[in-house]
């Protein structure tokens, strides 16, 4: 009933590098404090403070965080403080955001609470 192919039993190349998990995530706690940049290939959660840029695929400013600096991510969701520049693909405000930035976006979602100041442009797609 289920046939492999040749394709799929031919052997992994050796010279490949290893395939990275999708679902990194590095959590920055409460208690931490970060100046400077932060990079990631996977996602970032913050529930403590940032004063710098940060890279990911995606951010999550959590409810405690605060976030001071440039972001540029496939998605960005605040829950916290979030001071600075946004390029995301995806950026929602909760309800409890508290944000003062330009944003630029494809996808934007406010909820009814959000404190936001700044300008806001579309990516075109």
């Amino acid at each position: 009933m289920f046939n492999k192919t040749a394709d799929q039993t031919s052997a992994p190349n050796a010279s490949s590098p290893p395939a990275r998990a999708s679902t990194t995530k590095s959590v920055f706690s409460s208690d931490l404090k970060i100046t400077g940049e932060v990079t990631s290939a996977g996602d970032i959660e913050l529930t403590g403070e940032i004063d710098g840029n940060v890279i990911a695929r995606n951010v999550v400013v959590g409810g405690e965080g605060r976030m001071n600096g440039n972001v540029k991510a496939e998605t960005v969701e605040v829950k916290g403080k979030l001071d600075g520049q946004v390029s995301a693909g995806a950026f929602m405000l909760r309800a409890s955001a508290q944000v003062a930035a330009d944003v630029a976006y494809t996808t934007l979602v406010i909820e009814s609470g959000a404190q936001i100041e700044g300008n806001f442009s579309k990516l075109k797609g």
